[in-house]
């Protein structure tokens, strides 16, 4: 989301860019406002209840039921009938693939949880960059990664948190 935003800002600031002598540019690193944000510091928590919650049980319930289905499968004193000795070859290679890739259902199920948590904060510092340019006459807003050269008075990042109430620590002003 960050990259396709930072590379639609970038193609229309260069397309208006040399197009008229009146327009105003602003710059801001999005990810920096986003870190100060009070909510994000608070998503390391409710991240790793997530996975406490949520995600560590799922784990242990695969584990449980693919040990289950191979002792019913393997059972030689009270075989299966042939039918679910059937249905239970087809579904222990999921539940195996599951086990053995866990790490990786684990990183994908924790980014779309973080990006889930982010998203409403990213909206809120959406919606003051576009305030706060709209106050100071910005006519275009990139971000700070796509260049190069820019005069610090056009680093949007002290007006956004201004408009947001969140106190920049000291060291941060001028990234």
């Amino acid at each position: 989301m960050k990259k396709i935003l930072t590379v639609v800002v970038l193609a229309a600031g260069l397309l208006v860019a040399g197009t008229a002598d009146a327009q105003k540019i602003g710059y801001i690193r999005i990810d920096d406002m986003v870190q100060l944000m009070p909510e994000t510091s608070k998503l390391d928590s409710l991240l790793e209840r997530y996975q406490a919650d949520s995600i560590n049980p799922q784990y242990a319930q695969i584990v449980s039921l693919y040990q289950y289905k191979d002792s019913v499968y393997k059972d030689s004193l009270h075989p299966a009938p042939p039918a679910v000795k059937k249905q239970i070859e087809q579904e222990l290679p999921t539940l195996i693939y599951q086990i053995q890739n866990w790490q990786q259902i684990v990183n994908q199920a924790l980014q779309a949880k973080q990006d889930e948590l982010l998203a409403p904060i990213y909206r809120r510092v959406y919606d003051a960059i576009k305030l706060v340019a709209k106050e100071k006459g910005y006519t275009h807003v990139m971000s700070k990664e796509a260049l190069l050269v820019a005069p610090d008075g056009d680093d949007m990042l002290a007006a956004v948190a201004a408009k947001l109430k969140v106190a920049i620590p000291k060291g941060n002003a001028g990234k």
